[in-house]
Parts: C-alpha cells; structure tokens; sequence
C-alpha cells in the first residue's frame, strides 16, 4: 500500500511507513470532560476514527490510545484563564469527579452514535498522575527545569528545536503576544510542568509530588500516557489544527527532552475547524451544538457523520442546516439503494474474504471502483473522493447486485455509515405475516407442481409476481426477493 498522509511537522506529504512493521502505535488527543462536545470537536473525533479503520481495514494492527482529560485544564493552552473542570462544577453544583465522570459518558454515548469505534486504550488523566510525576522527574534530571514562583516550569531555551512543528521562531515572539505575561517565566515559551501555587482557592484535586502539593500543567499528561501505552517513540499523534502552535509544540519538547530521542513522534495529523458562518464554534462563547441538538431537528447523527464525509479533513468545513439536510437527503438516497440491492440479491453477502459462497469485494468490474476508491484514502485520506467512488458502484446498472454489495460493504469498513446494519434492520423488520403468507404460497407452488398440477403453480407465481415478489427456483430450495 502506497500511502501519503500529510505530515504537519515539515508541512508536506509523506510516504506512511510504521516504525514496526504491520503495527501502528496511533495517539489522539481526547475531550476536555467539563462540558457536552459539540459538533465541531466530534469532528475531529470522526476523522481519527476514519483513518484507524482505514489503517485496520489495510491490515495494521493499530494501537488507538485516547486521553480523557479531567484535571488541570485552563481555558487558555498557555497556563492562563480559569480552570475548565472547576469553573463547570460550581456552575453545576457537583464535584469536580461527578462532573468529569458524567461528562466523559456523554462524549462516548456522542461517538457511539457516530460509529466511532472505540479506542483501544482509553485513559483518564486522574488515573497516571504517578506517570506524569516520573516523566516531570526525568525532564528535570536532564536539566531541562527550574523553580519559581513556586510553580516547576520547562526552559523552552534549552530544548534548540522548540516551536518546529508551528514553525515558530521563539526570538521574533514579542512579550505578551503569545500569553498574558508571567513575571516567573524565564522565556515567554516557557509553559508549567507541575502546579504548586495555584492561583485559585481550594483547588479541587491536588497531589503529593516532589515539588510540594499540587497538580500537573496540561500539556505532560498527553506526553506521560502516549509514552506509556506506545513506548518513547511512536507512529502518529493526531489533534485538531489548534494544538499545533502551544500544547503538541509542549508536548515533543518535554517527551524529547525526557527521552533524549527524536522524532518522538514520525507524522503529525492534524484536521481542520468546523465553523459557523461567523467563525470558529466556541463552547466558551457559548456558541456551538452538539450532536443532541442534530437529533431533536430530525437528524440521525449518520447524517452528520456523512455531512463530515463530504469535506477534506485539512479543509475548513462551513456547516450549515441546508448542507446537513442535503446529507441526510444524500444519505437516505445511499440507504434505499443498498436496501433494493440487497432485496435484488435475495441475501445480504457475508463480510468479504470470509468463507461463503459470495464472491470477494473486487473480483469482478466491481473492483475498479474499490481500486479508485483505496486510491483516494491513500492519497492524504480524501473522503469526498471515496464517498465519490461508493455512489459510482451504486449507480452502475450493469454490475451484478451481490457483487455490489459486497464491494459497498468493503468500502463502509472506512466510511462507516452502518450500510450492512441497515440492511440487516431492514430485514429484520420485514411484516411478519406477510412474510409468512409469501412462505405458504411458496409451499403450496411446491406442492402444485409436485401434483403436476402446473397451472396452479404458475398462478401462485404471477400473483406474487403482482405483488412484487419475484421467486427464484433452485435445485434445492425456492427463494424470494421484492421487486
């Protein structure tokens, strides 16, 4: 497989090959649990789950670890603002824990509801503080550290290649253009390792650690569980365009300076805003939906997962209600189409490669659109293309209805819009007592032509064929399908 995944650290395109071979250790930056997401962030969330089942679907086995951040996170990425996970509970009147733990089943019921496939290893950062304290350790035993203020800082001046992955040149930054001053900072880059003065009472969750009572900075919890779960050096980290210039820029300074080694991580996936007509959607603006408001205006959230299909993830993606509900129109167009196809086939074909006697996806013309569609995910993962290629194997008349199912089934592994479990409801929900009546009509054609009494059989069949029902005689079985 020839695939080239754009690398942000370097900004261009880039042949994917893994560290080990056939396994890939893949690190998404997870939710901040002090709130509902909104659809914005589960864009992001989707695009993760789009390439690791690309990646699967490949044959990698891949390594999917997502944090769940539930402590310490300010509303500004450069130690500055109010604390999210405090400020939401006493708004909430609960704990701290109350709220991360309600907040952090929302977000998977949210995914759930997407058909994001769930991460291998999920993590809470509450669960590894003692991780975060021994990669704080190393850090400051390489000399990369210093006290003040009675904060534990990081000396972005010691680390040379600090700020290349934002491309940013750390002598041109003016004082306070970056961050609101802290008079503690040796350098304006600097950023808190581990929090002993915090600047707000009673703080909630607060830890033992070598630098007295405390909590740790943001950015060492993404660095201390990735090097936990994928080992010091790993294949891909992915967040939204927003991480790039402060919290994954923190992030490989503390991990390399920890480790001594670099790349700590070989390609940067980053993916672009979705945005409203005035900007970026903002939960601390108060101005953003969530996936629950979709639903109660008459949307399935497979509408907005096709809706995010539709667009590239490094492009901006305006939405807006009439491009949602030209998905959920496209999409229920995707669904009838299936749906006939496989009444046409008369079964729904087994997953492809698996011992039935349904041919493989590709074996037959249907396999041009397959090649084209593996084409556009190796090429940077361009869905609008793929989703492009799934719509031309529908359309095309001349193809062989089981053959089509199969390769558009081989396609939803990537897409994941759940075309096999529609199908497979669909089916479910067949009028019992009609399906019945069809059954004794078969069995009483049966007997009919068993009497020779052929007349009446082929009266049973042009009745049904009246109805819509087309029967298909076997050497051992007669079977049905509608029209």
């Amino acid at each position: 497989m020839a695939f080239t995944l754009y690398n942000t650290l370097g900004r261009e395109l880039q042949a994917f090959k893994p560290i080990r071979e056939g396994k890939v250790g893949f690190y998404g930056c997870g939710p901040t649990v002090y709130d509902y997401a909104h659809i914005g962030n589960l864009r992001a969330y989707t695009v993760h789950d789009i390439l690791v089942r690309f990646l699967r679907r490949a044959g990698f086995e891949v390594t999917h670890v997502m944090n769940i951040t539930d402590v310490g996170h300010l509303s500004g990425d450069n130690d500055e603002g109010d604390d999210k996970m405090i400020k939401s509970a006493e708004e909430r009147g609960k704990s701290v824990l109350e709220i991360a733990d309600f907040y952090t089943k929302a977000f998977f019921l949210d995914t759930a509801r997407l058909n994001i496939q769930r991460p291998t290893v999920v993590c809470r950062a509450t669960e590894h503080i003692g991780d975060m304290i021994s990669l704080i350790r190393r850090i400051e035993e390489r000399g990369f550290t210093y006290s003040a203020g009675g904060n534990l800082y990081f000396d972005t001046a010691k680390f040379p290649s600090y700020g290349e992955l934002a491309l940013l040149r750390p002598d041109e930054l003016k004082h306070g253009a970056r961050v609101e001053v802290d008079e503690n900072k040796r350098n304006l880059t600097d950023f808190v390792l581990w929090f002993t003065k915090s600047k707000f009472e009673n703080q909630a969750l607060v830890w033992d650690s070598p630098w007295g009572r405390g909590y740790p900075g943001w950015h060492i919890e993404c660095s201390a569980m990735s090097l936990k779960y994928l080992g010091e050096q790993f294949d891909i980290h992915a967040g939204g365009i927003d991480h790039v210039s402060i919290h994954h820029t923190n992030e490989i300074a503390q991990s390399e300076a920890a480790t001594g080694k670099h790349p700590w991580v070989r390609y940067w996936f980053h993916n672009e805003f979705l945005v409203l007509n005035k900007g970026k959607m903002s939960k601390s603006a108060g101005d953003f939906l969530t996936l629950q408001s979709l639903i109660d205006s008459g949307y399935d959230p497979l509408d907005y997962r096709y809706f995010l299909l539709g667009g590239h993830y490094r492009s901006q993606l305006q939405f807006s209600w009439e491009g949602l509900l030209g998905a959920k129109n496209a999409r229920k167009s995707l669904l009838d189409r299936i749906k006939n196809l496989a009444e046409k086939a008369g079964q729904v074909p087994p997953p492809a490669g698996a011992e039935n006697p349904a041919e493989s996806a590709g074996g037959g013309h249907e396999g041009a659109y397959l090649d084209a569609f593996n084409r556009a995910l190796e090429e940077d993962l361009s869905t609008p293309r793929a989703l492009a290629e799934l719509w031309g194997l529908l359309r095309d008349n001349s193809l062989e209805s089981t053959a089509v199912l199969t390769a558009a089934f081989d396609m939803d592994q990537v897409l994941g819009l759940g075309l096999r479990e529609a199908v497979e409801t669909a089916r479910e929900k067949e009028p019992e007592d009609e399906v019945r009546e069809i059954e004794r009509l078969i069995a009483e054609r049966k007997e009919a032509k068993q009497a020779k009494d052929f007349t009446r059989a082929d009266s049973i069949r042009q009745a049904l064929k009246d109805r819509g029902i087309i029967l298909e005689d076997g050497p051992v079985e007669t079977k049905w399908r509608r029209l």
